[in-house]
């Protein structure tokens, strides 16, 4: 698949890191506090109350604050990603992208503290004071060997799990996919030959943790700049590479690779050469994992030998050694058993959990990412894709479990089944079926039209489309438009992008043509044709969608949703027995909801609204929910009765006689719909949870309605998606930002097929 973080600009990550507010995070209140009796409870008087209590018995802060969920990311810059000695400062907006990873993966609340200090013992005694705010401590971007000092002694002076993810993180993710390689070729950890290269932090701990699960001490031959660290070496010496001295002839790194069953990498470009590779042992596993370029890429090692496993630190290549598959489920477990640390233990629990679950059969919503490509567990499939929605449930259980077993566990589970279950309930299932689409359209790329082209904010998402690897973007310009000075104008290079005026199209009279067969029926004539292709470029671009010049379009950005709808169905059919709608979905807090019919149908009829409730329901299980729909209305259940309310009543009637394979019911109040509480007020209903579904009963109620959704939630909204049309085409609003249009476009292109 393609690697979408390769072709980021450095333009669009400044203003991704700067829109709509500078930052990834911000802090928002977990409480109501909107009355004079919320601020008494949140503040002066009620919260002298849990002081006292947690001022008894310290282990109350976990039941009364957000210690127990709170996670710091902590660095004090000075080895930033692959950039070296930045800072505390400049390190800043990697850690908030840690934090962010830490909610997104395994619902941690984690705040980000950079340190401004490279002396050790100011670091430690900095970080050593805040075990009373939070549950753990996550270390980062630290230069070696200073970070091996101060996680020694955090640990030892902190009661909380302390953890370098530059270390141990990479070590874990290593060893499940090492676990796997040596299934699959048929070796054991005691008799393996490995040489790794490098000997910095992550190499240290992949050392170390690979050697716990029984590698003998003389099997792992460790090279650095200056060579084989070898029992006796002074130069370059210190005391964590002296733990792995071996005894050893090899001198170089080209001698140690000769008969050795796996190499790891964790070094840089170039590393390896062709004649290193060839003088392994058969079927070698080959871990180049320096980033962005690893010691030798897969191809490369494929052109000198065809039997080997290969895994690198990369997302474009099978088998990515990605730190996100660890640490915020390690931290998840951790903290839900209160563990007083992170031990070897663990570790090594993730790393098998992980490499167990790489050998189960993949889930659809993961399959749907590699564009239909089963994922099967074998060479290329040593461990699991970070989007998998299994590892939340998988790995913090294996990970308590084992804090629980090693007795570092300070509040046991009892119930893992429920656990589990709890887990898996905690991230929206809808967020790694998003991603699943665009992956899924970077492994298939689209030709998308941008209708609007002249626009500099199409032109800008035009390109990020294409440099995000979901395919080639179109730009139609109009009768007085001009790409290319826009273009210039702003600074925007367009290098690669086709751009099209109507007249001078080379098949504009084809698509007159076309469209004049479709619409002569309707009371337009030929010159009608002529003037709405040269004139409206929705038009055009629907033509070249439905000539097969283009797989999709994208429009809506300078012209009213209506008007742009209606130029498209002028050219754009109805796809076979299904009606056309549009549809949002919000995802706010966890939790996701599907509304519609959001901007097509004034007033739908009964069959109509049971045909949207039936693709909406059919796109809610496409996307990981089990599909409740509620009929909305401003009734429940015929009180007040109304006649207003008698079309849902009746949609209820369709879809009972089309026996569908989904919950639904109606009509219902939205507060209703969507609160456990108020829905158990009507044991009969037949809904067993909250609706997920929202059946609008109008145009005008859905239309204000989402409005308001997108104005007040604070979460994500997409669309309103444009479903039904038998060629694929997506409206954004007038309003729509960059990122909104990407959206749009790769949903488009998603759509194509």
């Amino acid at each position: 698949m393609a690697n979408p973080t390769a072709r980021v600009t450095d333009q669009e990550a400044l203003e991704f890191h700067q829109f709509p507010k500078p930052g990834k995070i911000e802090i928002t209140p977990s409480k109501p506090l909107t009355t004079q009796r919320d601020l008494a409870l949140a503040y002066s008087p009620g919260v002298a109350v849990p002081c006292r209590v947690i001022h008894e018995d310290p282990d109350a802060a976990y039941d009364y604050t957000a210690k127990g969920n709170l996670v710091a990311v902590i660095s004090n810059g000075t080895a930033v990603l692959g950039l070296g000695n930045l800072g505390a400062l400049a390190s800043k907006p990697v850690m908030e992208g840690k934090s962010v990873l830490f909610k997104r993966f395994a619902d941690v609340d984690s705040i980000d503290l950079e340190v401004d200090t490279e002396n050790v013992d100011e670091f430690i005694n900095c970080v050593r004071f805040l075990s009373p705010t939070f549950g753990g401590i996550n270390l980062e971007d630290i230069k070696a060997p200073e970070c091996f000092i101060i996680e020694q002694a955090l640990r030892e002076k902190m009661d909380i799990p302390v953890f370098h993810d530059d270390q141990h993180g990479t070590a874990i993710i290593t060893l499940a996919g090492l676990i796997n390689a040596l299934h699959i070729t048929g070796r054991s950890i005691h008799t393996v030959k490995i040489v790794m290269n490098g000997a910095g932090a992550a190499a240290v701990a992949c050392a170390e943790l690979i050697k716990s699960t029984g590698l003998p001490h003389n099997n792992l031959i460790m090279c650095d700049t200056k060579g084989v660290i070898y029992q006796g070496r002074t130069e370059s010496m210190n005391q964590w590479k002296s733990a792995h001295a071996a005894e050893t002839e090899a001198r170089t790194l080209a001698q140690a690779m000769v008969g050795a069953d796996v190499f790891i990498g964790l070094s840089a470009k170039g590393a390896v050469t062709a004649e290193m590779v060839a003088s392994m042992q058969a079927k070698p596993i080959i871990f180049a994992c320096a980033n962005p370029d690893p010691e030798i890429t897969p191809e490369e090692v494929r052109a000198i030998r065809n039997d080997a496993i290969v895994a690198t630190g990369r997302s474009d290549y099978p088998n990515q050694i990605n730190n996100v598959l660890g640490f915020p489920y390690i931290f998840r477990g951790a903290l839900d058993v209160r563990a007083s640390t992170i031990n070897d233990a663990m570790k090594i629990a993730a790393a098998e959990a992980l490499a167990m679950l790489a050998r189960e059969d993949v889930p659809d919503e993961v399959d749907a990412a590699y564009a239909g490509k089963h994922l099967r567990f074998g060479p290329d499939y040593l461990i699991p894709v970070p989007f998998d929605p299994r590892l939340i449930s998988r790995i913090p259980a294996a990970v308590a479990k084992a804090a629980m077993d090693s007795g570092v566990a300070r509040k046991p589970i009892h119930d893992f089944a429920a656990y589990r279950r709890t887990l898996s309930a905690r991230l929206d299932p809808s967020v790694s079926t998003l991603q699943a689409i665009f992956d899924s359209v970077q492994q298939k790329p689209r030709r998308v039209v941008f209708a609007e082209g002249e626009e500099e904010k199409i032109i800008r998402a035009a390109i990020a489309f294409r440099n995000a690897g979901y395919g080639q973007p179109i730009l139609i310009e109009g009768i007085d438009g001009d790409v290319v000075t826009t273009a210039r104008n702003a600074g925007l290079d367009i290098t690669g992008l086709e751009i099209f005026r109507a007249r001078s199209h080379p098949k504009f009279e084809g698509y007159v043509q076309r469209l004049y067969t479709k619409l002569q029926r309707k009371g337009v004539l030929l010159r009608d044709c002529y003037r709405m292709l040269a004139r409206e470029r929705n038009v055009f671009a629907a033509s070249m969608v439905d000539a097969g010049d283009a797989d999709a379009l994208v429009t809506g950005l300078t012209r009213n949703y209506t008007i742009s709808y209606n130029d498209i169905s002028n050219v754009l059919s109805p796809a076979k027995d299904n009606c056309v709608f549009g549809m949002q979905i919000v995802i706010h807090k966890g939790r996701t909801v599907f509304i519609a019919d959001t901007t097509i149908h004034e007033l739908p009829a009964p069959e109509v609204m049971a045909d949207i409730a039936t693709s909406t329901a059919r796109m809610a299980r496409r996307m990981g929910h089990v599909p409740r729909v509620a009929l909305l209305s401003f009734s429940n259940f015929g009180s007040p009765m109304r006649e207003r309310a008698d079309r849902l009543r009746q949609a209820i009637k369709v879809l009972d006689s089309r026996k569908v394979d989904f919950e639904y019911d109606g009509e219902m109040t939205a507060d209703v719909a969507l609160n456990k509480d108020m829905l158990q007020l009507y044991p009969f209903c037949r809904l067993t949870d909250t609706a997920n579904v929202l059946i609008m009963p109008a145009l005008h109620t859905a239309h204000v309605s989402s409005k308001l959704v997108q104005v007040f939630t604070g979460g994500t909204v997409i669309g309103p998606l444009l479903v039904g049309l038998e060629k694929s085409a997506q409206i954004v609003q007038m309003n729509a930002s960059v990122s909104d249009i990407v959206t749009a476009a790769a949903f488009a292109a998603h759509n194509a097929g």
